[in-house]
């Protein structure tokens, strides 16, 4: 009965997170411009000027470049420090990790406050490259703990090998090490672009003015009045921030059966 009781109450929990973003879904289908059950009937009639707003193009076209530059730049430096953390001795490793973790355990809006404190102590002007920084902080301890984690479970040895056959370091790192860690390195990289893709907090403080990421332009939107596009909106940031994680899954599922991992 107690089994029950809780399977019962996991499902309400479940229901009560996930039927508003089913609504969301259900509604950009909706023929009729008032989102009100019942439907009047179906249609991609949203979707469609979804496509041909500018403002939200856009905005969406800011999302993109700026998920994939922080996606960029969060792995590299993950994979660089996630090295140095696990495969050689630095002083003061135990601290290092801390800091690059900080950023997980900082509540967001206090992170970006304090930045943005930072920013004007310094005289420094928002700009879409101040954005991109404010991204890569918030995303990077992410890519570490993912890589750091499958960094741990590949043998020394295995590299060891590597060099005393002949190869130098660098080749060692891209023909041994690299393809191994690739799983983690491709999932990190997703985590740190859907993260970048969602987030509204920090880029509320952080972007300049006339940029506008997908979050903030719906946001903007809703100040005004709820229009259907924000229904269809919603459902496009749900399938790629939902889609996107699942196949870097699959893919690093296959990655990892082929590489014997």
């Amino acid at each position: 009965m107690g089994w029950q009781l809780i399977r019962f109450w996991t499902l309400l929990v479940y229901l009560f997170m996930f039927l508003p973003v089913a609504v969301v879904v259900l509604l950009s289908f909706n023929a009729s411009q008032f989102g009100s059950f019942p439907m009047t009937g179906f249609s991609i009639r949203w979707f469609v000027e979804l496509a041909q707003n500018e403002a939200i193009l856009r905005a969406f076209r800011t999302s993109m470049i700026l998920g994939a530059l922080t996606a960029l730049i969060s792995t590299t430096l993950g994979v660089l420090a996630s090295l140095a953390l696990v495969r050689y001795r630095v002083p003061g490793s135990n601290l290092i990790s801390t800091l690059l973790i900080a950023p997980i355990l900082v509540p967001e809006v206090v992170l970006a406050v304090a930045l943005l404190l930072f920013l004007n102590f310094m005289s420094i002007n928002k700009s879409f490259a101040l954005l991109l920084f404010g991204h890569v902080i918030f995303t990077l301890p992410f890519v570490v703990l993912v890589v750091q984690a499958r960094l741990v479970s590949i043998r020394r040895d295995i590299e060891e090998a590597a060099m005393s056959l002949g190869a130098s370091p660098v080749q060692t790192f891209f023909e041994v090490t690299l393809p191994l860690m690739l799983p983690a390195v491709l999932a990190g990289g997703l985590f740190a672009f859907t993260i970048s893709f969602d987030d509204i907090t920090g880029t509320l403080f952080w972007k300049p003015g006339g940029v506008e990421t997908v979050p903030t332009q719906i946001f903007a939107m809703l100040r005004n009045s709820i229009s259907p596009e924000i229904n269809a909106l919603g459902t496009v940031m749900i399938v790629l921030t939902v889609g996107l994680p699942l196949l870097g899954a699959a893919i690093a599922r296959q990655l990892a059966r082929k590489s014997g991992g």
